[in-house]
This record gives structure tokens, C-alpha cells and sequence, in this order.
């Protein structure tokens, strides 16, 4: 009997990586139309997609990842206007909007009356985290689909995230009716993702955009959020998040015979266990398109510990740390 993860009956095989075409595409649509679920590249990381209006299928996307149910979900919508109709925007998060949408930033602002989001969607709260991705496909589906779409990362929950089609097919190919392949993503970091309810703008996750490029655009400072952990304000919050098999060991500069190294910059300890380098030439763009890549690659290897050389703090740094250090964070059944 398939496990309570299984969407798709028994007889059919496993989904297989499929190049983007109008053909696909549509068939992707019809599926999200009819409650299934399928995996789709975005600029960010690659994106599990279900119509977010239909509650039995937004419940699919928790089961497929083993997601708590209080984690809430990013809406992914055409464009502002679309968004606007299922949200409340105050001046200031339009700007933002206006500024980087379509783009990596995920806008947390107050539902509108009447929003036919799926309460699940956002885990109960009152409020919707919604994102218009500039990744073609992603833009392509929302046409074919004609419905918001509710999307986490298509991966299995606090596990490495997706950055091709083959990491989402390694995870989930048995729980997602189609998986569209469009090659590794741009970014490889997920969105920022900015509380926009209140007078004063708070960064809930760093991300592909970076903290900088958005207090230019508000010319105000952001503020950070606390630790929301027990109850998420929004996706990628909880302390244990983007985890390899093998345990984490951050800032290290002398890695332990056998231990596995993600390297970054010019200078790499010798080591006799595997390495890679997230950017030998210290470019902190290189390093966040390749970081969840070379997590997996190097969890492959088997190494029981990862050392990570430190990365710097600043610019999208500051992102890059933000998942390493949930990716080391102790496991909840640690």
C-alpha cells in the first residue's frame, strides 16, 4: 500500500524529469487543475506547485514533503494586479513590488476579504505570502493553470533544497504527477521574504535579494525578525532547515581527516576527505547558486560531517549563513 505521500496510484511509474514546451505546459496546467501536484523551476530554487484555491490539494503538498502543517506557503501569482486581489498592499510594500516584482522577493501582507486561498495555505494566519516569479515556466504555468499556485520548495521538508529537476525527482518523484525540467536555477537561493503588515518593513528570511537592494529602494533600514520557529510567519523559518544526512561543523578552517569540506575562496585547507568550493574566485553570488547543489553532492559522498570554511556576512552572505546555520541546527528528533 503507497504511504499517505503517495498522490498518484500505485500502477503509474514515477515522475521523470520533462522539458518545458506549450505542450507541457499545459498538460502541467490541467494537473494543478485537477488537484495533483507538479514540480517547476522558478529563478530561485525549483518550486512544488499546487492550486492553491483547492484545500485537498494544498494538503497533498504537506503530505508529499512531510511539511509541518503549521509551516505557511508562498503564492506564487502572475503579476501585482493578480496579487492585490488576494492581499492587501500598503504603499511601502507596493514600492517593493514595483521595484523587484517579477523577482525573488516573497511579500507577507494582510489576506484580502474573500481571497479564495486555502486556509491551510497560510498555516491559519491572517496574512499571505505571496511572490510573482520572473522564471518563464514559472510564468507559463501560472497562464496555463489560471490559478494561484501555492509553493514550497520540491523538496522533502528540512532536507537540501532543489535546485534541478533530478534533486526534485531524487526526493519526490514517486509523490508529484509531473516534474518540469528547465536546468539548474539562477539563483540557487530561495526568495527574501519581507513582512509588509506593519508600518515598520521586518526581513523574516534573507535571500536571493539582498537586504541592501531593498533599503535602498524603502531608504529606511529593515528590521530583522526574532526567532519564530514554534510558529512560522513564514516559509523557511523553522531553526532545522535544509539539512544533509551528514552533520554540519560551520567556520571551520581545519577540517578533520575524513570530513567532507565546502571550501569558498582562494585559500583551501588540505584535507583528505572531498571537496568542493563554492566559489574559488570568494564571488558570493557563485557560492549561493552553487550552495544547495554541493550540500547534496557532498552528502552523497557518505562523509558522516561537513566542515564549511566561513562565508562572508555581507550582501547575499548574509543568506548563505542564514541556511548553512539551519542546516546545522540540531534535527528535531536529535
Amino acid at each position: 500500500m503507497p504511504d499517505r505521500g503517495q498522490i498518484k496510484p500505485a500502477t503509474e511509474r514515477p515522475a521523470v524529469p520533462t522539458a518545458i514546451t506549450e505542450a507541457s505546459l499545459l498538460q502541467a496546467g490541467e494537473l494543478l487543475r485537477a488537484g495533483q501536484l507538479v514540480a517547476f523551476p522558478t529563478e530561485t530554487v525549483y518550486g512544488l506547485a499546487a492550486d492553491a484555491t483547492n484545500a485537498n490539494a494544498v494538503v497533498r503538498i504537506f503530505e508529499a514533503k512531510g511539511r509541518p502543517h503549521f509551516n505557511p506557503l508562498i503564492i506564487h501569482v502572475l503579476n501585482l494586479e493578480a496579487a492585490a486581489q488576494l492581499g492587501i498592499f500598503s504603499q511601502r510594500a507596493r514600492e517593493l513590488a514595483q521595484a523587484f516584482w517579477p523577482g525573488p522577493l516573497t511579500l507577507v501582507v494582510e489576506r484580502a476579504p474573500g481571497a479564495p486561498v486555502a486556509e491551510l495555505a497560510s498555516a491559519g494566519l491572517s496574512t499571505l505570502a505571496l511572490r510573482v516569479p520572473a522564471h518563464p515556466a514559472a510564468q507559463g504555468l501560472l497562464k496555463a493553470t489560471g490559478r494561484p499556485l501555492a509553493a514550497p520548495s520540491a523538496n522533502r521538508s528540512g532536507r537540501i533544497t532543489a535546485t534541478t529537476a533530478q534533486h526534485v525527482a531524487e526526493d519526490l518523484a514517486d509523490r508529484v504527477a509531473m516534474i518540469l525540467d528547465a536546468g539548474p536555477t539562477a539563483h540557487g537561493l530561495e526568495s527574501t521574504v519581507i513582512d509588509a503588515t506593519g508600518e515598520d518593513l521586518v526581513m523574516l528570511r534573507p535571500g536571493a535579494i539582498s537586504a541592501d537592494a531593498i533599503e535602498a529602494v524603502l531608504g529606511a533600514s529593515l528590521e530583522r525578525a526574532g526567532d519564530m520557529s514554534v510558529k512560522p510567519a513564514s516559509p523557511g523559518q523553522l531553526e532545522s532547515h535544509y539539512a544533509p544526512n551528514a552533520k554540519m561543523r560551520l567556520n571551520a578552517s581545519d577540517p578533520r581527516p575524513g570530513e567532507a569540506l565546502l571550501a569558498f575562496g582562494v585559500h583551501v585547507p588540505p584535507t583528505s576527505g572531498p571537496v568542493l568550493n563554492l566559489s574559488p574566485r570568494g564571488d558570493l553570488i557563485e557560492a549561493a547558486a552553487n550552495l544547495f547543489a554541493y550540500l547534496r553532492k557532498l552528502d552523497q559522498t557518505g562523509a558522516a560531517s561537513i566542515a564549511v570554511m566561513p562565508i562572508p556576512a555581507n550582501g547575499l552572505g548574509e543568506a548563505i549563513n542564514d541556511r548553512l546555520r539551519r542546516a546545522a541546527a540540531p534535527r528535531p528528533n536529535e
